[in-house]
């Protein structure tokens, strides 16, 4: 077994010994892809339309070459009630060894959607032909390649699989608007002659908390240095020291000088370099105000396959159909699952919700990064006049620069919590600073810089230095106010080593994608890292899937087209988006006090029940009034999107018994290395479900294998 050091030894529960609660029946015996038999124990709703959730510890074995494979057991079971039963694992070899990930024998909890019925199975799918984009119609667009996202994952990717075919750049607001472009302290990489690649994975993994897959994080590392060259080659200006060379900070969690950066607006400075070379290729269509509503998949085989994506203009309200032979998801994040976060307001959770819904394998959702610094603005001289759409992000650089965090009574705090302070990694400083709140009854703390010299601060922090400013606070003599916002979703849609998903021709990278290069908890500026790393991955793969692939434009007419409702008027329009405007509110509250920072199962439990009901609640509304499954509204495909999202976090957290990284809880508050595996979700087709369980279109004919 390619990558395994030592033989891996299962030890099966034995039913009189096994000291897990088992509250449901009906589970049964089953057979593993390792030819090993396990409990398959259905478990309580996912709250994403299954029937029944599946949550066990098991083994497959995928195929070398960094492909992935998913064994997906049959699951036909009707009636089966709530399990929280777990199996025992144990390991023969060393604990320390990261778990697999892509290529070696793969263990983790696995979450399995239930129905009692299958997916509809299809013949191979028509090819499709075509180099250039075709236009059909004013309504579908035929390209060779489908980018959702315009941040630094989707153009990187466009660029270079513009030099083999016709690319669609697919976003939902202005091109320039992403989680990369509010992106402020940098990307890491191993660039000063001090440091190594074996330094910067250890940091990886000790802030993943040994749940990253070391080949993952050992190609990210060794290939991220290469990929900055790249951007500086492409006119991407990073700050350079006196001597000339490069200026690399320090952040939390590194332990050596890696941060490449450009002042406190790092992100925005990659994403204007990559702008301009994508307006500039001719072989790239930008496509901007395109919400993506679904993907559009068929059946080969056993095989889901990827053909392309609904999309909603929201300036014209008008259903855009594309049709590709390869689609990329780099989509961003679900911050707005919460109500503070520093995401801004595209980030909805859209790509995790439609891959889910297309059938594509998702994990370690439970593990939601919270910033330990945005600003707070209760705590600001000059209070803003209007409530942010976005938390404003106070970078980590300003810890890593030097920064103290101080309660309200002036009482530095972080030493208590972890001997390295304020440079602890990101989930140990929110739980720090969520503790002094909750203990003093407090809204915000602070964050000191003023000791260092002025010149420095303002020239490294600039934007913050300008923002603060704005609101009578000058960083260079006080302290900052600042208070936890969620941030980064280190789990989403399960990659291979080259991008890939168990869905054919769909790719993912960037944030939407989770790789295992994170494990249980993000390392500060390694996200921009590997999103630059992983576009570059699933550069060839696409290639290669899409010389294999060919087009024909009847593929548009294969499924029903979404619509928008008109019929129903705009009075009730208005009541309907207005509504769903509060129901969000009421969803980002319970998100907040029941699946926050620190966790119970009581507390998860309430939200399952909860958002469940709240969703019930507005899917009725919603149909009361006269709307129909396939009408689409921008309000509306991003509540379906969020309540997906949010009840993939609840699930995922329910099912991991310990606490690691950034899943704390306190009725299971130690880690505990056999539960040291990652949270999968496999999906199987629903029997009935929500609104956000189902792709509004459905497939109007079965595909014909071609002579």
């Amino acid at each position: 077994m390619d990558g395994v050091k030592g033989p891996v030894n299962i030890q099966l529960p034995n039913n009189k010994k096994e000291k897990e609660r088992e509250e449901g029946i009906g589970c049964r015996r089953t057979q593993g892809n390792d030819g090993a038999k396990y409990e398959d124990v259905c478990g309580g709703k996912l709250g994403c339309g299954a029937s029944e959730i599946r949550i066990t510890m098991t083994t497959s074995i995928p195929a070398g070459g960094g492909k992935l494979n998913y064994g997906v057991g049959d699951c036909k079971r009707q009636g089966c009630r709530r399990s929280s039963w777990i199996t025992s694992v144990t390991f023969s070899r060393c604990i320390q060894k990261e778990i697999s990930w892509s290529r070696r024998v793969s263990k983790f909890l696995r979450i399995q959607r239930c129905s009692s019925s299958q997916s509809p199975i299809t013949e191979n799918w028509k090819s499709i032909r075509t180099v250039t984009s075709y236009k059909r119609d004013g309504s579908t667009k035929y390209f060779d390649f489908a980018v959702i996202g315009s941040g630094v994952a989707g153009l990187r990717y466009a660029l270079e699989v513009a030099k083999h075919g016709s690319v669609a750049v697919i976003t939902k607001a202005e091109s320039h608007e992403s989680n990369t472009k509010y992106a402020q302290g940098g990307v890491s990489a191993v660039l000063c002659p001090t440091d190594s690649v074996e330094s910067h994975m250890q940091d990886t993994i000790v802030a993943g908390a040994y749940l990253c897959d070391e080949e993952t994080v050992r190609v990210v590392c060794t290939e991220g240095p290469d990929r900055i060259r790249e951007l500086i080659a492409m006119g991407a200006s990073f700050d350079h020291g006196e001597d000339g060379n490069l200026h690399l900070a320090r952040e939390g969690g590194h332990s050596h000088h890696r941060i490449v950066h450009a002042a406190d607006v790092t992100g925005r400075e990659i994403e204007r370099a990559l702008l301009e070379a994508v307006l500039m290729d001719p072989n790239i269509t930008m496509f901007e105000h395109h919400f993506a509503i679904d993907l559009l998949t068929s059946q080969d085989g056993s095989d889901t396959v990827c053909l392309g994506v609904d999309t909603l203009n929201t300036e014209t309200l008008e259903v855009i159909r594309f049709i590709s032979k390869v689609t990329l998801l780099a989509s961003g994040g679900a911050g707005h699952i919460y109500p503070t976060t520093t995401n801004p307001p595209v980030a909805t959770g859209d790509g995790i919700a439609m891959a889910h819904r297309a059938e594509a394998v998702i994990s370690n959702m439970e593990f939601v990064q919270f910033h330990p610094t945005a600003l707070a603005d209760e705590g600001l001289p000059i209070r803003p006049t209007k409530t942010r759409e976005n938390a404003f992000l106070i970078t980590e650089a300003v810890r890593g620069d030097g920064g103290i965090l101080y309660n309200l009574d002036m009482e530095r705090f972080m030493p208590m919590y972890d001997e390295r302070a304020e440079l602890a990694p990101r989930d140990v400083v929110a739980r720090g600073i969520d503790d002094q709140l909750k203990k003093r009854n407090e809204k915000y703390v602070l964050l000191d810089i003023s000791h260092k010299p002025r010149e420095k601060i303002l020239s490294h922090f600039p934007n913050i230095a300008a923002e603060c400013l704005q609101y009578g606070l000058d960083i260079t003599r006080h302290p900052i106010p600042v208070v936890p916002a969620a941030h980064y979703m280190c789990g989403g849609v399960r990659a291979g080593l080259q991008g890939e998903t168990n869905v054919q021709g769909l790719y993912v990278a960037g944030e939407v994608a989770c790789t295992g290069l994170h494990g249980a908890n993000r390392l500060a500026s390694n996200s921009l890292l590997e999103a630059l790393v992983f576009a570059r991955r699933a550069v060839q793969p696409s290639i290669d899937h899409m010389k294999s692939s060919n087009l024909d434009f009847s593929a548009s007419n294969w499924w029903a087209r979404p619509f928008v409702p008109m019929a129903l008027g705009i009075n009730i329009t208005d009541k309907i988006i207005q509504m769903t405007k509060e129901v969000r509110k009421q969803l980002q509250a319970i998100m907040w006090k029941h699946v926050g920072i620190v966790r119970s199962t009581m507390r998860l439990k309430t939200a399952e029940r909860k958002i469940g009901e709240l969703e019930a609640k507005w899917e009725e509304y919603l149909f009361r009034e006269g709307w129909e499954p396939t009408m689409v509204g921008l309000e509306a495909c991003e509540m379906r999107n969020l309540f997906c999202c949010a009840k993939l976090v609840v699930s995922s957290a329910l099912a991991r018994h310990e606490s690691r990284g950034l899943h704390y809880t306190i009725d299971f508050p130690h880690l505990e290395e056999s539960l040291r595996l990652p949270t999968i979700i496999f999906p199987c087709s629903p029997v009935k479900g929500t609104w956000s369980s189902q792709q509004l279109h459905k497939q109007s004919k079965y595909l014909e294998l071609q002579p």
